[in-house]
C-alpha cells in the first residue's frame, strides 16, 4: 500500500518500512526550532538537573515574538535566552534575524522529507519545502530536546488538488482563504493537508509558504507541497544537507480529496473573529479601516512587499489609516531595501519596523485600541489578537491590505493593480 507524504516522514524518523493512519510512533525529528518559548523550555530542562541536549545541533534559536524588547520583562527573557544558548552549546542561535519560519526556511536548515517541530503552531509553513512542520508545545518541547524523540499517531490525509487559471490580482493569500472559507476550519483537524494539482505546481516557494502556513487554521497537524524543481531551485545554494524531490507515493490513501477550482476567484477576505469567516472582496468593500499591516510569517516576504511597492507606487496612505510593514527577516529587508520597494513603501506613509512577529500576536508595535479595525495579512483574527478584544481585524492578501490602506476602507487591488497572476509568485 502506497504512503502519504505525512506517513513517508513518518516511517523514516520511526524506522519503520511504511506507517498508516492511525498508527502510533516514537519519532525522532530532524530539526527542532523555538522562539522565545526555548526559554521556559530550557528552564524545565535546568530544574531537572539536565545538564546536555539530545543534539544540540539540531535545535535552532530565534528570538521573534519580542523584537526590539517592548518590556523589561522582554529584555528579560531575551537575556536568559543567550544565557541558556551558551549553557546548552547551541551553535544554531540566529538572534534577531527575523520570523523564524522565514529564517529557518531562507538559511537552508530545511530540507525535504524531514520532520520539523517548532514551539509555533505555524511551524506547518515548513511544508512548503516538502518538510513535516508540526507546532508542540513548551514541555512537548523541553522532552525532545532531553530525549530526541516524540510519540506521534500518523495523521491521515487531506488533499486539495489546485486547478484552473488565477485572475490578475489573486494571490496565494486568496486561495486558501477561500479554502477556509469553504472547508471550514476543522476540515483538516489532526490531519495531514497535502496541496497538488497544477496550481500548486506553478507557485513559487513564497506563495507555496503562505498557503502551508496556514494550513493550521484548517485544523492540519502538517500542510505539504510535492517537494519538486521548483522546491529544488530554492533550496540550490542555501540547503544544509542534501535536498531532493519527495512526493507522495501514486496510490497513496487519502482520507478526502477535494478540487479547488482557481478560475474566476476574487480577492478574499476573512471577516471577525475567524479565519474561516470568509466573504468575496466585493461583500466587504468599503468597511473602514485604522490600521493596514502588511507582515507575519504568512506575508512579510519580498514577494508580498513588491507586490504592496506596485500597487502603493505614486500613492498615498489615506490619511485616517496607518501603515505598518514588518519585512518577514533581516535578509527580506535588506533585499526589499536594494530593490527599492521600502523606498516606494516610505514614500506613499508606510511605517517601516524591524523584522519580527511584532503586531501580528498583539506583543507590541500596533496593538489595536477599542472600536479599531485592522486589514491584515496575518493569519489569524482571533478577537483580541491584535490587541483590544473590542477591536476587529480583517484578513488579506498583500495587494488587498497595500489597496486598502489608499481607500482607508477595505478595497479590491483590482482597481489599484493588475498584477501577476497566482502562480506566477516566484
Amino acid at each position: 500500500m502506497g504512503m502519504t507524504m505525512a506517513e513517508k516522514v513518518l516511517a523514516r524518523v520511526s524506522d519503520h518500512p511504511e506507517v498508516h493512519a492511525g498508527e502510533f510512533v516514537t519519532a525522532r525529528p530532524d530539526r527542532l526550532m523555538a522562539h522565545e518559548a526555548f526559554v521556559a523550555c530550557a528552564a524545565l530542562l535546568a530544574r531537572e538537573g539536565v545538564e546536555r541536549l539530545w543534539d544540540a545541533d539540531r535545535l535552532i534559536v530565534v528570538l521573534d515574538h519580542y523584537f526590539p524588547a517592548p518590556t523589561p520583562d522582554s529584555a528579560r527573557i531575551h537575556r536568559a535566552a543567550r544565557d541558556f544558548v551558551e549553557r546548552f552549546g547551541i551553535r544554531h542561535f540566529l538572534g534577531h534575524a527575523g520570523i523564524c519560519h522565514q529564517v529557518l526556511s531562507e538559511q537552508g536548515f530545511i530540507l525535504p522529507g524531514e520532520l520539523v517541530l517548532g514551539t509555533d503552531s505555524h511551524t506547518t509553513t515548513y511544508g512548503a519545502l516538502g518538510a513535516a512542520g508540526a507546532g508542540i508545545g513548551m514541555t512537548e518541547m523541553a522532552y525532545v530536546m532531553a530525549t530526541g524523540t516524540l510519540w506521534m499517531q500518523v495523521p491521515s490525509t487531506v488533499r486539495f488538488v489546485l486547478e484552473g487559471r488565477a485572475p490578475e490580482g489573486v494571490m496565494s493569500k486568496d486561495v486558501i482563504l477561500h479554502i477556509a472559507g469553504r472547508w471550514g476550519t476543522e476540515v483538516a483537524q489532526y490531519a495531514s493537508i497535502e496541496f497538488a494539482g497544477a496550481v500548486a505546481a506553478r507557485m513559487g516557494v513564497a506563495a507555496r509558504m503562505t498557503v502551508s502556513n496556514m494550513g493550521v487554521e484548517l485544523g492540519a497537524k502538517f500542510a505539504l507541497f510535492p517537494a519538486d524543481e521548483v522546491t529544488l531551485r530554492y533550496l540550490e545554494g542555501r540547503a544544509r544537507g542534501e535536498a531532493r524531490r519527495f512526493e507522495p507515493d501514486a496510490d497513496a490513501t487519502y482520507r478526502e480529496s477535494h478540487r479547488v477550482d482557481v478560475s474566476g476567484l476574487e480577492p478574499q477576505v476573512a471577516l471577525p473573529h475567524n479565519p474561516g469567516n470568509v466573504r468575496p472582496v466585493s461583500q466587504a468593500a468599503g468597511t473602514t479601516v485604522d490600521q493596514a499591516f502588511l507582515g507575519s510569517c504568512t506575508n512579510a516576504r519580498l514577494e508580498d512587499l513588491a507586490v504592496a511597492a506596485a500597487v502603493l507606487r505614486g500613492r498615498r496612505v489615506h490619511p485616517r489609516t496607518r501603515l505598518l510593514v514588518t519585512p518577514a527577516s533581516a535578509q527580506v529587508y535588506r533585499d526589499a531595501l536594494a530593490a527599492g520597494y521600502l523606498q516606494t513603501l516610505a514614500e506613499a506613509g508606510a511605517a517601516i519596523t524591524a523584522s519580527g512577529c511584532g503586531a501580528c500576536p498583539g506583543g507590541h508595535m500596533g496593538v489595536l485600541a477599542p472600536g479599531e479595525r485592522c486589514v491584515s495579512s496575518t493569519n489569524r483574527n482571533f478577537q483580541g489578537r491584535m490587541g483590544s478584544p473590542e477591536a476587529e481585524v480583517y484578513l488579506a492578501s498583500p495587494a488587498t491590505v497595500a489597496a486598502s490602506a489608499v481607500a482607508g476602507a477595505i478595497a479590491d487591488p483590482r482597481e489599484f493593480w493588475r498584477g501577476r497572476a497566482l502562480e506566477e509568485e516566484t
